[in-house]
């Protein structure tokens, strides 16, 4: 199937079932931004549970729409040490954290204009550390039904999301339990180069 599908922010586990089996994809960068989804969030498994992570952004003054592709990150705050702490804490001990730390540091020391931008770059990040090949294009105008693709716009919104997955093991598991779909990096550093395989295997 052809997919169309939004460049969130260390998407989540749906995101990259749907990309892993997909034949061909489409990224949508021409719609406006919307609050409280993860084009600048993402989820993970902390030792007190879910967390939240989220990239402060900058709003317009006077309130108006703005795309997403024109959404800039709000420097003021040092949200990427904050970022890397959380994953530390959440992850060090898993069995990948360590293998795939220097590949995934550098975004969290680098400035980002745009939050799109550091978007794409994370899902490239991850796709390299799963052994993904992947390819992709980009939306050139917004449609509000698009033809020839199955639109799966809506996994950006986590509320809207209740895909089930099948459960793999997770560091803090014994303590609270399994925890679905969370950010593929929750995925990546517990299951590894095993991750592909998992992500091939389940449904949409």
């Amino acid at each position: 199937m052809n997919i169309l599908i939004h460049p969130t922010y260390f998407p989540s586990v749906s995101h990259f079932v749907a990309i892993v089996q997909a034949d061909g994809i489409t990224f949508e960068v021409e719609d406006n931004f919307q609050k409280q989804t993860n084009r600048n969030r993402m989820y993970i498994y902390s030792p007190n549970g879910m967390q939240l992570l989220n990239i402060p952004v900058k709003h317009n003054e006077d309130n108006q729409r703005q795309l997403f592709k024109d959404v800039k990150i709000e420097p003021a705050f040092d949200w990427q040490k904050q970022h890397f702490k959380s994953l530390e804490a959440a992850y060090r001990s898993s069995p990948f954290f360590e293998y795939f730390e220097d590949d995934i540091r550098p975004l969290f020391e680098k400035k980002h204009t745009y939050m799109m931008d550091l978007n794409f770059e994370a899902i490239e990040i991850v796709a390299s550390c799963l052994g993904l090949d992947l390819t992709y294009n980009k939306t050139i105008e917004y449609f509000r039904e698009p033809k020839d693709m199955t639109d799966l716009r809506t996994l950006a919104n986590g509320k809207k999301d209740s895909l089930e997955f099948d459960a793999y093991t997770q560091v803090f598991g014994d303590k609270h339990g399994y925890l679905n779909n969370l950010s593929i990096l929750d995925l990546l550093f517990n299951e590894g180069r095993y991750a592909l395989d998992y992500l091939k295997k389940q449904k949409l």
